[in-house]
Order: C-alpha cells, then structure tokens, then sequence
C-alpha cells in the first residue's frame, strides 16, 4: 500500500471523466483501508431505536402537504442490472404486471400524483453507466414527463476496484468494465451536486427529495409525509418499518452513545460476533426502508462546506473482480450506503411506515408475489394488496432464480390469495389459472407440469 496505488486509481478515475469530488470521496475512503479502518459499529457504542413517530399518528393540513409535494422531488435509485436474476439490463425494465415494466409503473405513479394533486413533482433517475442508455430509450415513450427544463436522469459516479493485497486498481483484460464499480448508493448526493442537477432544482424552486430503491414500487408520491417532513424542519429523515422474523438481513438504525445521534448500521458493518445482536428484531425492532427525505439546500450547503465529503461511513466490500468467476482476483470495493447520511445531519429523524411502503423485488420470490393477485394496482397505480395474510413464498434457486427460467415456468400469475406458504423444490412448471391453497410444498421427486386450472391444497 503506498501514495503510488491511490495515485494510480485517481489518474484512472481523471482518465475516464470521473469528477474532481468524486475523487476527492474516493480518496478519504482510500485513506481510510489503508489504515485498516473497517467501518465496523461495536452493539456497545450504540443503543436501539424504540419509539420514532408513527405515520398513522400524522396530521397534516391538506394544503401544506401540497405545497410540500409540490416541492419535492422524486428519486429513484436505477443503477442495477439485476444480475443476480440473469438480467442484463436495468431491473426497472423488468416486466411487473398488466404489461407494464417497474419503470412504466413509477412514471404513471407520478404522473397520478400530479393530476390527483395539482403538483409539479419532477421525477429523477439515478442511472449507472450500465443503465443509462437503456432507461433513457424506454423514457421516450413519456414526453410529459419532464418539468422544469430537468433532465429524467443523471448517472452514478464509478470508481476502480482495488486489489486486494495492495490496494492497486485491479487490471482485467478479458473485460475492462469489470475493473469498476459504482460506488455504493451513498454517492448519490456527490453525483447530484457533480451533475450539476442539485442546484437546477434548488433555483426551481424545489427543497426536498424523497429518495427510494426503483425496484420498491411501495413508495409511491406521499404528500402527508411530505408534509410531515416539511413541518418537522429536520434536515433529513428515514422511512423505517417494524421488523418481523423475516426482516433480519436489513439495515437499522440507532442512535449512537457518544453524542446521541441517529446512524445507520448495515450488515456489512457488524462484527461477525455481534451479528446475532444484529438479527435480533427484537432489540433493534425497526429496520431501515431505504426511503428516504432529505432537504436539498441542508445538503447542498453541507457539501460546500466539506469540500464534496460527507464522510459518511466506509462501507469494505469484498469480492471477486469477474462475479461470475470466484476463482479471479480478489477485489475490495469502496462502497457507502445513502442512508448513512442520517448521522451527517443534526436533528435527522425518521418515521415508522406501514409495511404497504417497502414492497422490494430482490428475488423471483417477490417477483412471484407481486405478480400475484395478492396485489392489484388502483387507479394512482399503487400496488394494494388484497388481503392482510402474508404469503411465505420459497422458490428452489437451481430452477427459478434467474427470470429467464421463473418465466419459462411461471408464464402467467399465480392465485396466491387462499395460501399460507408456498414452497417449490424441483423443476416444476405452471400453466394457466393455477391457484394455491393453504400451506403448500412441491417435493422435487415428483417434481413436471401442473396443467391449467389446478387448484394445489396443502395443510
């Protein structure tokens, strides 16, 4: 480790057009490995959160919340090519329901917003270099769209991949582009002031910024808690929910001993030891959404003031330079997350949702789920689902984790609405109006077709 590998990586970032702050970010993270920091949060210099505003409880005078939404704006995390489920291209042009992708739904969801209303309420996209072109293409087919002389989108910085043993930015020849990666959601903020976009919807008039995952269709425009967030005067503000057994893999927040303020704490910052305090839903029994509010002049004029570095939590991600190939060289990946920055701003808050906003497709058992008719769109186009009962849905990965197989086998929805579970092991596939009832297991051994209109019963 040695000036040389940082140099060499900020000659590299210059080389490809990266801008002057997110090398300056970079930098002070690569300064951070090469002391050995971890970014680790120890369970003893922190306690749990119990008791944030609960947005049932919310009152909000109709007209505030207007004029709030109305200075809001949309953003949609849309760097991910899903390629844990075979995709190759932006996850939000994921087919959903009724013809429409992910993407189609978020548009038409903001474009309800505003006529319901009456806001302007721009829509943003932060595109990675992989899904820039893709996204902008299929954004052609709204023209009304854009507000403001805005653009739809603006792309994540990229960083190089550091080797692991030197810290030296990782060389790959066979395929150039896997020596980058984006650097973590939490670059949000310094690729909004590097495009420029940050001050072009400050002088429009706009102050807040709602901010969620593209693939979580549950955060649809919400002018009560734009209002609450305007009210509140606080700089910044998550969306958490009650965790259940099922929620021990997210993220959750805490408030830190020595100065109480609120953070984030990640899997990927907990100790291996500490991890069962980690998955505890009870002693941490709020989980982070990923949605999130933040007031657009706090932090414009924070990154003034910090020369573009929050210094917001080093994320140490370690992995394989080719994914694909775990027997390629071994990488470390800077990375930060964007709801990290809840401890940047003094008097960030956050407030409980119901569980109707993090509706989240990480696998095909999700994407099984909401295509379900467990759900159905309203005419703000919301998924709402039809029932309370939650559905625990187990897909066998070696046939249905990639959707090119899922969709092979599932060719059209599923009546979850009467089952409990449904467990699939084997290679099975599905014909017309399937429904299931109860509590279901396929056995792999007798594992073929289901023929159209079955009615699969369990317990």
């Amino acid at each position: 480790m040695s000036d040389a590998g940082l140099a060499r990586a900020q000659e590299k970032m210059r080389a490809d057009g990266q801008p002057e702050a997110a090398i300056a970010v970079f930098s002070d993270y690569y300064r951070q490995l090469e002391t050995g920091q971890t970014g680790l949060i120890r369970e003893d210099t922190i306690e749990p959160l119990l008791d944030p505003p609960m947005l049932a409880d919310v009152e909000v005078d109709e007209d505030a919340a207007r004029d709030a939404l109305d200075k809001t704006v949309i953003i949609k995390l849309n760097g991910g090519l899903g390629t844990s489920m075979g995709l190759d291209k932006a996850k939000n042009l994921l087919p959903l329901r009724e013809g429409m992708t992910f993407l189609d739904i978020i548009v038409k969801q903001v474009l309800a917003a505003r006529e319901r209303y009456g806001v302007r309420l721009p829509l943003l996209l932060m595109n990675s270099f992989r899904t820039a072109a893709d996204t902008e293409e299929a954004l052609a087919a709204y023209p009304e769209l854009a507000r403001d002389g805005l653009p739809l989108g603006f792309v994540q910085n990229r960083e190089p991949k550091l080797t692991a043993d030197d810290l030296e930015p990782v060389e790959w020849p066979a395929d150039p582009g896997l020596e980058w990666c984006p650097p973590g959601h939490g670059d949000l903020y310094i690729a909004l002031q590097a495009s420029g976009v940050l001050d072009q919807l400050i002088d429009n008039g706009y102050r807040y910024a709602n901010v969620c995952n593209g693939d979580n269709l549950g955060t649809s425009p919400n002018p009560t808690i734009a209002g609450w967030f305007a009210a509140s005067g606080a700089p910044y503000a998550a969306e958490v929910c009650r965790r259940t057994v099922n929620d021990r893999k997210g993220g959750h927040l805490a408030i830190r001993k020595a100065d109480e303020q609120l953070i984030l704490r990640d899997t990927a910052q907990t100790a291996d030891d500490e991890l069962h305090y980690f998955t505890d839903e009870h002693r941490h029994p709020f989980f982070h959404t990923n949605n999130l509010w933040f007031d657009l002049v706090v932090l414009r004029d924070a990154l003034a003031d910090r020369d573009s570095v929050l210094g917001l939590p080093l994320i140490r991600n370690e992995k394989t330079v080719d994914p694909a190939d775990k027997t390629s060289t071994k990488v470390i990946q800077i990375e930060s997350a964007m709801g990290a920055a809840v401890e940047v701003f003094e008097g960030a808050t956050a407030i409980c949702v119901g569980r109707d906003r993090f509706l989240p497709v990480k696998t095909t058992n999700e994407l099984l789920l909401l295509r379900s008719d467990l759900y159905e769109l309203d005419e703000a186009f919301r998924l709402v689902a039809t029932t309370d009962a939650t559905v625990k849905v187990n897909l066998d990965p070696d046939h249905y984790k990639l959707v090119h197989d899922f969709d092979a086998r599932f060719p059209a929805p599923i009546g979850l609405r009467g089952a409990t579970s449904f467990d699939v092991a084997g290679d099975w596939s599905f014909g017309q109006d399937i429904s299931v009832v109860g509590a279901v297991s396929l056995d792999a051994e007798q594992a073929g077709p289901v023929a159209d209109g079955t009615v699969l019963r369990g317990e």
